[in-house]
């Protein structure tokens, strides 16, 4: 059964690592908790998925210009210094967000604004962090610990958007917001008690050319490469988070509620792939892995949009019998992609040198957030021309088709060693 389960050696060994851990679960549930009450808050202000969708735009030139820089600054500074400022301004910018929410402002511009504010932060603050993870633990234990962190952001996945749902209808989006405003004082507290955490060997100079210099080491290095364009296929291509809104009001039913069950049930999803993550630790080929994952993603997401065709319109905005084969669906995408995030870190983190790893975690992250932004805005504005159900099962299908001919076309990802691990 040990093997089975997920393995927590990291958490015994590493005081660091599991102080770290606690804190980032506790305070991720908060943060998912800002993330879908935000959507959720765009939609009943415009009644329109496409703003929904322009969300994705504000927060992306922050977080493709903060994730760059970050890059640079984990890889000349001190990391630990820089992950503290950068999630102190996390945490002021959530107060702000739940400020406006008691104001009662009701503006959407202000939402953008403090969305796009926030994103460059985060964008700052995750290459520092990811960064520091290999230091803290051994090589052989990387996969154990990204399946660590896959299972408490899968717990604050179910957690949170669930929460979310059922608070916004409850109390509103006041006490929401300040919900993840008092718990990211946690992930403070871990950041803090870090030691110091300098980059190791000669240190780069923060700026547009050591960003390059991590892109050309990138551009040579064809199995880094990869991890990042398969994630762009899968969340560009099948991303459903902004049509969730119209999903659940108008096909499935339920509103703000099901919005949150349909989050929790893909949260759920990676939360039991990293409960039962034991048996990745013994994976040797892990770019084949992300492949699978990749596609298996895109079928879910694709039976998913099959789910929503079917179920039609929803008499007077009740809650269908379609929402169980649809939360099923949400939670094999949650499974999928859980397993590929476990082995795009584990690559990226074993093949990187330490100090290009802070770049390289940096481009992981434009990659990563930046892509379901992409992804939002085609999908949100995909909907003028095709219903939410069949934007959903096209981008499924297109996901299958592109992943497959980009593993066919890089043969030597799919060849991917564990034990040899060349970028």
């Amino acid at each position: 059964m040990g093997k089975i389960l997920a393995d927590v050696t990291p958490l015994k060994e590493s005081p660091s690592f599991r102080r770290l851990w606690l804190g980032s679960a506790v305070s991720a549930v908060g943060s998912q908790l800002t993330l879908v009450a935000v959507s959720l808050e765009v939609y009943r202000l415009t009644q329109d998925s496409f703003y929904v969708g322009l969300l994705g735009i504000f927060a992306l030139v922050p977080l493709v210009v903060g994730g760059l820089m970050g890059g640079s600054i984990a890889d000349a500074h001190d990391r630990r210094r820089i992950a503290l400022l950068a999630s102190t301004v996390l945490w002021l910018t959530t107060g702000l967000i739940a400020f406006q929410a008691w104001l009662h402002l009701g503006n959407v511009w202000v939402l953008y604004l403090l969305v796009a504010l926030q994103s460059g932060a985060q964008a700052i603050n995750q290459p520092a962090r990811s960064a520091i993870i290999p230091t803290l633990i051994r090589k052989e234990l990387l996969p154990a610990a990204n399946a660590l962190s896959m299972l408490s952001l899968g717990l604050a996945m179910t957690a949170g958007p669930l929460l979310a749902g059922l608070l916004v209808a409850w109390v509103g989006f006041g006490w929401t917001y300040t919900v993840d405003f008092v718990s990211f004082a946690f992930v403070l507290w871990a950041v803090y008690r870090l030691p110091p955490m300098p980059p190791a060997g000669t240190r780069s100079k923060v700026g547009l050319r050591s960003v390059i210099e991590g892109f050309r080491f990138l551009g040579t290095r064809p199995n880094l490469r990869m991890t990042f364009i398969i994630d762009i296929v899968a969340m560009v291509l099948a991303q459903p988070r902004a049509l969730l809104p119209a999903v659940a009001a108008l096909m499935i039913g339920g509103g703000e509620a099901t919005v949150g069950i349909l989050l929790a049930s893909t949260a759920v999803g990676a939360f039991l792939a990293g409960l039962f993550s034991g048996p990745l630790g013994m994976v040797r080929r892990q770019g084949t892995a992300v492949v699978i994952s990749v596609m298996g993603w895109g079928a879910s997401i694709g039976a998913f949009g099959l789910v929503v065709l079917l179920a039609g319109r929803a008499p007077d905005g009740t809650v269908t019998v379609w929402l169980l084969p649809a939360a099923l669906c949400c939670a094999l995408a949650g499974i999928a992609d859980s397993i590929s995030s476990v082995f795009r870190n584990t690559i990226l983190q074993a093949a990187a040198p330490d100090h290009l790893r802070g770049r390289l975690q940096g481009v992981f992250i434009v990659v990563v957030a930046g892509g379901p932004r992409i992804g939002d805005l085609l999908a949100g504005g995909a909907t003028r021309i095709l219903s939410e159900g069949w934007v959903l099962l096209f981008g499924g299908v297109l996901c299958i088709a592109v992943a497959w001919l980009a593993a066919k076309l890089q043969p030597g990802f799919r060849k991917y060693d564990a034990r040899n691990p060349v970028p």
